[in-house]
């Protein structure tokens, strides 16, 4: 038929339903587990789906929150979605208690059984192509399976999403950041197993430029510095980091702060790496590929010797390269915005974690995840503070 045995695979698991998007997706955020071109191909897996049908999802809210009826909770519920994905839809609405501005974000019928039994099925069926061929141990099959599918049935359990918020929203008083930054209040009394009632935030993405400096009091790079410090901070001192920082789910909100949105795909550092990840973070900073060579090498497992030049040269080349890729502004009408490629940011995150295997270093998937957050934070620098010094800049 001519079609790659990746696009071949991805074109099936799109077909297979919501189960087999997520698992794509994971592979397209995986770097360090899959092969390249089945990266890049899952690139294109899209998660947005058809909504549900409103009548189905006010049964769901009322069923699960355990009233009557929708109207005895909110003054006002859009029955068209603002976003739906494969395993959930966001509506707008206000609450009767205190006439407040919320998201509700309910979870789809049937969701969590069909993961189950589609992730069990996964989980099976890769035990015995490993027992079948022992070579596959090698590449821990079982544990990636096993990891694919802890990662998908937390996305789906909105309390521990709750709980991922929360935890951010400690760490955010605990280092006193409230005025620069915030995650949504959840409604904890308008919440169940499959509906998160949220504050919503009213501002704009962190990538419309024009839009920034009108809510930034004119200083995007003041506020990029801040969604830096922030997130940078969270890393290091909170129990989980936001893993997903796309343009999507960083808002600049109406009063100047970065409001940090949708915590349903969190990272964790293991804390034997914790000292690897900082030395990391500075060298890349600095540009030292030396130190890099010698960060990544702590994390990771090393198979022989490693030489330690080469691996830095080739460290250098892949920077050399990202620092290369000039900042893409979209103009549409009047509106500007910068344009930050998801599939460009996979790529490079890929060439890394090839880069340190072609030298012997087997990266933790942690990092692998870790790492595309910090190229979309190089990019954002490179689009709204271009002259920003990130290195010297006493801000940051």
């Amino acid at each position: 038929l001519g079609i790659s045995p990746p696009k071949l695979l991805r074109q099936t698991f799109e077909s297979l339903g919501a189960t087999y998007v997520k698992i794509g997706q994971f592979v397209a955020s995986a770097p360090s587990v899959f092969p390249p071109e089945y990266v890049a191909e899952f690139q294109k897996c899209l998660d947005a789906t058809d909504p549900t049908d409103f009548a189905v999802i006010k049964r769901t809210v009322e069923k699960d929150l355990g009233v009557r009826s929708i109207d005895d909770v909110f003054a006002s519920f859009d029955a068209e979605p603002i976003a739906s994905a494969s395993v959930a839809q966001v509506h707008r609405a206000v609450l009767r208690a205190g006439n407040k501005e919320v998201v509700v974000k309910v979870l789809k019928p049937d969701v969590e059984d069909t993961l189950k039994a589609d992730l069990s099925f996964v989980l099976v069926v890769s035990k015995v192509l490993q027992f079948l061929n022992p070579e596959l141990s090698r590449t821990s099959l079982v544990d990636i399976v096993g990891d694919i599918r802890a990662s998908m049935l937390e996305e789906v359990d909105f309390k521990k999403e709750a709980r991922n918020i929360d935890a951010f929203r400690r760490y955010l008083d605990d280092a006193d950041l409230n005025s620069i930054a915030k995650a949504p209040y959840v409604y904890a009394q308008f919440s169940g197993e499959r509906v998160m009632t949220m504050e919503y935030f009213k501002g704009v993405a962190l990538t419309d430029l024009d839009a920034i400096k009108g809510v930034s009091r004119g200083d995007p790079e003041a506020t990029l510095v801040n969604a830096l410090n922030v997130w940078f901070g969270s890393v290091l001192a909170c129990e989980s980091f936001h893993a997903d920082v796309h343009a999507g789910n960083l808002i600049v909100c109406e009063d100047g702060k970065v409001g940090f949105i949708d915590f349903g795909i969190v990272g964790r550092i293991p804390a034997e790496i914790f000292g690897a990840i900082q030395a990391f973070f500075q060298a890349t900073a600095a540009r030292d590929y030396d130190r890099m060579a010698l960060a990544l090498e702590t994390m990771g497992a090393t198979e022989g010797t490693v030489d330690k030049a080469k691996f830095a040269a080739d460290l250098r080349a892949i920077y050399e390269a990202l620092d290369a890729i000039e900042p893409t502004v979209v103009v549409q009408g009047e509106a500007a915005a910068v344009s930050v490629d998801q599939a460009q940011v996979t790529r490079l995150a890929t060439d890394l974690v090839t880069c340190a295997e072609e030298n012997r270093v087997k990266l933790p998937r942690a990092f692998g995840i870790l790492f595309k957050q910090l190229i979309y934070f190089d990019r954002y620098v490179q689009l709204l503070a271009p002259d920003m010094d990130v290195i010297d800049d006493d801000r940051v």
